[in-house]
């Protein structure tokens, strides 16, 4: 692992009508509109979807570095999660992540270990411990 901080870098782009292309070094790009429930075609993905997938992937990457640590045999770890939106203090904002996972061990793991492993995956997973994550915007507007 490289030491910190580390640094990632996203970039996006749209037209007037277009939907919106995310792009980041060495990986596919990823197209995004809004989702239905703010007027959108619902059929990519979303600001919203990619916060709620990210807690989703950072919760088994989590857990697949602490199992690996802890010399936990597992086969599978399959994760959902609900994430709810809702206006607080006229503040739109993400109030609630429920994650539902079931991890599949083999006959004889110590199932009080694996739970243990499971709470300190969701406990220290680096996006929902950054959600209070400062936000700075640089901006310039260019006319044509």
């Amino acid at each position: 692992m490289q030491s910190f901080p580390h640094q990632y870098k996203v970039s996006a782009s749209a037209e007037t009508e277009s939907l919106i292309t995310l792009n980041s070094e060495n990986v596919s790009n990823i197209l995004s509109a809004p989702p239905k429930e703010f007027g959108g075609p619902g059929d990519q993905w979303s600001p919203e979807t990619l916060l709620v997938a990210a807690v989703s992937d950072c919760f088994i990457l989590t857990f697949k570095a602490i199992a690996k640590y802890s010399k936990l045999p597992w086969s599978s770890l399959h994760c959902e999660v609900d994430g709810t939106l809702d206006r607080i203090d006229g503040v739109i904002r993400f109030t609630e992540f429920n994650v539902r996972a079931t991890l599949k061990v083999p006959a004889g793991t110590d199932v009080s270990k694996a739970n243990q492993l499971l709470e300190k995956s969701e406990k220290g997973c680096l996006i929902t411990n950054s959600m209070m994550a400062e936000s700075r915007l640089e901006a310039s507007v260019i006319t044509a």
